[in-house]
């Protein structure tokens, strides 16, 4: 390469135009980019242009709803990762349990016409034996509208409801959600192990201790058709109720999003307006919805705030339930659901006492008009009279004078 000055020389002397001598002996880029190897990595980072393709992309499909009780089982996922790849030879094959949620309550009543087979336990329906495609499953029919199935997923779920449920619409009690709201975990059986949840992997293994719970009794028959083992159906139930639990609470955050979001624009209107944006009738009824919500997440049997009576006298049941109310969130959840309707009703509240304070103005010009009126009549009946004798005196008082 030529120095600097005698660079600058030969530009500076040569006559014509300027222009640089020509470089020979140039190294080529793959022998320099080879000796230094991080300009070759860094050459990968700028692609040469293509050109730009006739076909359009695809469309972009709006992301599922996120299941707030899922992400909060992912948090603990790795702790069922040392039974999930150690094996043992009493362990089962590892199988979902499938939750899911389509009406808001069932009729134990009809509940018991269309499942004659069925074992009525304490808040639910236990079907112990019953098959899909070939493979035996355990369903769980709760009166809070649920249905667990252990053993299969969701379109064995779907199949055990449109099977049972379709052909009697008098099963359910309220409306049909718009929405079907669904949880699933999975399950190993294992008789060496205690039975628990452990992350989000369920273990099945030996029977848990009872005080007072007697198991129902079946007969031989159906105790051998049994797709589960028996000694843990205490343990299944408890874990089921949790599942159940978790999916209707899910149906009254939907239910709530859904009200938020048909009252998000009140705000924006009463900025821009200066009006509440609603008639009183609806105002009322918003407000019942409401209340309704809020009845159905505190003050009805099914008080997700507060652990069943049942299990009060069976603290080992009591602990399962827990173990999987605290891994879906379930009093978090229901502390948020509650925040979210505060201010809800906060601002039904406020948009109240607006309509009540507008009312309040608007009588109030209605009795300033009437009486504006009033005194109006009263002037056009008796003014003469009154000009007569408030006058009229003065007239003949001056007139006597002269």
């Amino acid at each position: 390469m030529l120095p600097f000055r005698r660079l600058t020389s030969i530009v500076r002397t040569h006559a014509g135009p300027t222009r640089l001598p020509a470089i020979t002996h140039a190294r080529p880029i793959n022998s320099f980019t080879s000796r230094y190897p991080l300009l070759r990595c860094n050459s990968t980072l700028a692609p040469e242009p293509t050109e730009p393709s006739s076909t359009a992309p695809p469309p972009r499909t709006p992301k599922p709803k996120p299941n707030k009780s899922a992400t909060a089982l992912k948090r603990t996922a790795s702790a069922s990762l040392p039974i999930r790849h150690n094996p043992t030879p009493t362990r089962g094959d590892i199988r979902p349990v499938f939750t899911f949620s389509t009406v808001e309550k069932y009729n134990r009543f009809a509940l018991s016409r269309l499942l004659p087979s069925a074992i009525e336990f304490e808040e639910a329906f236990w079907v112990p034996a019953w098959s899909y495609k070939g493979e035996p499953c355990e369903v769980w029919v709760f009166f809070n509208g649920s249905v667990v199935i252990w053993g299969a997923g969701e379109d064995a779920a779907r199949k055990f409801i449109s099977d049972v449920f379709e052909r009697d619409r008098s099963s359910t009690f309220g409306k049909i959600l718009a929405h079907a709201e669904s949880e699933e975990l999975e399950f190993v059986t294992d008789p060496n192990e205690t039975t628990r949840l452990q992350g989000d992997l369920i273990i099945l293994g030996q029977a848990p201790t009872l005080n007072d719970f007697d198991l129902p009794k079946l007969s031989p028959r159906k105790a051998e058709k049994a797709s589960l083992p028996l000694e843990t159906t205490a343990a299944r139930y408890a874990f089921s109720h949790a599942l159940a639990r978790s999916t209707s609470l899910a149906s009254l955050e939907t239910s709530l999003e859904n009200y938020l979001q048909s009252v998000s624009s009140l705000p924006a209107t009463l900025v821009a307006t200066g009006k509440p944006g609603l008639e009183r009738k609806e105002l009322i009824m918003k407000l019942g919805e409401l209340l309704k919500l809020r009845q159905s997440l505190n003050l009805t049997e099914e008080s997700f705030s507060d652990t069943p009576d049942f299990y009060w006298a069976e603290p080992a049941l009591e602990e399962y339930f827990n173990s999987v109310s605290k891994a879906l969130e379930i009093k978090l959840r229901t502390k948020s659901v509650n925040d979210k309707i505060t201010y809800a009703a906060e601002l039904q509240s406020t948009l109240r006492e607006l309509l009540t304070e507008s009312t309040a103005h608007r009588m109030e010009l209605i009795i300033i008009a009437l009486i504006a009126v009033e005194v109006v009549i009263a002037f056009i009946r008796d003014g003469p009279e009154l000009w007569e004798e408030i006058f009229g005196k003065d007239a003949k008082g001056k007139s006597k004078r002269h």
